[in-house]
């Protein structure tokens, strides 16, 4: 495998120990980045997972406290709920991002009309960019491969290359060298899982593990199959047309080449943080806060008594029943540090993008917390519109296109809705005697301002107010002309 590795605690979480300096790997072992970095994802994958995935994890996640039996952790283990604030996050971080549909530049229409199955699970481009942006915030980065596979016509007009997203656990390892002054991939391994046929079952399914090795102008394919020997073998290799990997990458937080660090690593420790407190605070409640009952003058024997509207108790003379329940004064506490959490974590969520505190601020304040929320967002979105422009460009060398064309992605996160005197300024400007602008930057203008509905076509629009616009110019002529009186006709060899 290699002259070291990751180390791991007794509870079997890796730590940041390093790797070594050297490795000799085979085709499905990750390589030095991925070890750096795959400690940082575990927690986060299992945040996503929810509570089912957090329970099954049990003590790696929920530690058993010393003298806590197997049983009584079991208990209080399947009593526990993980809130799901990361992935909540996600959700609302993605979202703003997507809130404005991926609008395209200059792209042919046979590529156009692929994007509505980018990937051909039947997802348009902009639920794809939502599914990316979410690993993106998850993992730091991603990794996109435009594919190709050709059947046996190649003429066949069914063949069209799509798009794959690979989260950085799927990307194994890699090699570069710069050309012509930028760093290109020369190789590249990611590992892929596909459900094939069990052959030894009418109806069973294996899950089968692959690893796809790209080199500019080649690939091959190495698959692990139980049913075969459990080895990678090599399974099929080819040629491609293009002279480049075809694969691209968005970070959300980069440290390097294709090595990032989750942005929301540290709202994942507190959304762990706030699952074990709500789990002490479940358990507290579930054992201290029932009333108990306490015997007074009865004799030694009766260790317990049946109560209930069914039931009638005898008791000694003097003999008395009490319930006693606690107080409960340390309870606040915990809800208080529950709060405190819920606070920390919408901090460095989206508080200060939304521009939303519990606490009074001055405006001053806001903005400039609003401004640092836009900008980290903003390279977020920056580097999906930049990714999505590179699978543009190797979409349409796979076709042999002349031309890739580009993409704009929402940079507004939040509404951003026109007022009346912004809309009349432009209107205004459009309208003067010498325009400052033409018709078509005016209307992307009150689009960006949200006045136009979201599916307003701005090109069909001009290409509409243009036919228009003749057809009215040539009714003017047809009336002038209908309108000028007709020369009077002379008899041959005559002058009117």
């Amino acid at each position: 495998m290699g002259t070291s590795s990751l180390s791991y605690t007794s509870t079997g979480m890796p730590t940041l120990a390093a790797v070594g300096t050297r490795l000799s790997l085979r085709v499905e072992e990750p390589g030095f980045a991925w070890r750096r970095m795959e400690p940082r994802w575990i927690l986060l994958e299992h945040l996503a997972g929810g509570t089912l995935i957090m329970q099954q994890a049990g003590v790696r996640w929920l530690p058993q406290e010393p003298g806590e039996d197997d049983a009584a952790y079991q208990i209080r283990l399947n009593g526990s709920v993980c809130p799901p604030y990361v992935t909540r996050l996600e959700q609302m971080l993605a979202g703003m991002i997507c809130r404005k549909p991926v609008r395209l530049d200059d792209v042919s229409d046979q590529v156009t009309e692929h994007m509505f199955d980018v990937d051909l699970q039947g997802n348009d481009l902009n639920v794809w960019l939502h599914d990316a942006a979410v690993q993106c915030l998850r993992y730091g980065h991603i990794g996109v491969l435009v594919d190709f596979p050709r059947g046996e016509d190649t003429n066949d007009v069914g063949d069209r290359p799509y798009w794959v997203t690979y989260t950085p656990r799927d990307i194994l390892g890699w090699r570069t060298e710069v050309r012509d002054g930028t760093q290109k991939l020369t190789q590249l391994r990611l590992m892929e899982r596909v459900v094939v046929a069990d052959p030894d079952s009418e109806f069973g399914e294996e899950l089968v593990e692959q690893v796809r090795v790209l080199e500019p102008g080649r690939f091959r394919l190495y698959r692990k199959q139980l049913s075969k020997g459990g080895e990678f073998d090599l399974v099929d290799e080819g040629t491609t047309t293009l002279d480049e990997i075809p694969f691209a990458v968005a970070y959300a937080n980069r440290v390097g080449l294709l090595e990032s660090v989750p942005p929301l690593e540290e709202v994942g420790w507190l959304n762990l943080q706030a699952y074990r407190r709500g789990s002490d605070l479940a358990n507290q409640l579930h054992i201290a806060a029932v009333p108990r009952q306490f015997l007074f003058g009865v004799p030694a024997e009766v260790e317990s008594l049946d109560v209930g509207p069914q039931f009638a108790t005898a008791l000694p003379v003097d003999a008395r029943v009490e319930f006693i329940e606690p107080q409960g004064t340390s309870y606040q506490y915990q809800f208080q540090h529950l709060s405190e959490i819920e606070r920390q974590i919408n901090q460095l969520g989206v508080a200060a993008v939304l521009g939303q505190k519990a606490a009074a601020e001055s405006g001053l304040s806001k903005s400039i917390e609003r401004s640092q929320g836009d900008a980290a967002l903003m390279t977020v979105a920056l580097q999906l519109q930049d990714l999505i422009d590179n699978c543009l460009r190797h979409h349409a060398a796979f076709l042999n296109l002349p031309q890739a064309g580009s993409c704009s992605i929402n940079r507004d996160f939040v509404s951003t809705k026109m007022d009346p005197s912004q809309m009349a300024q432009i209107l205004a400007g459009y309208n003067s005697a010498q325009p400052l602008y033409t018709q078509e930057t005016a209307l992307r203008m009150l689009a960006d301002g949200e006045v136009l509905p979201e599916d307003f076509d701005i090109a069909a629009e001009l290409d509409a107010t243009a036919a228009l616009s003749a057809g009215r110019l040539q009714a003017a002529e047809d009336r002038l002309s209908a309108s000028l009186p007709r020369p009077t006709e002379e008899p041959d060899g005559e002058e009117a």
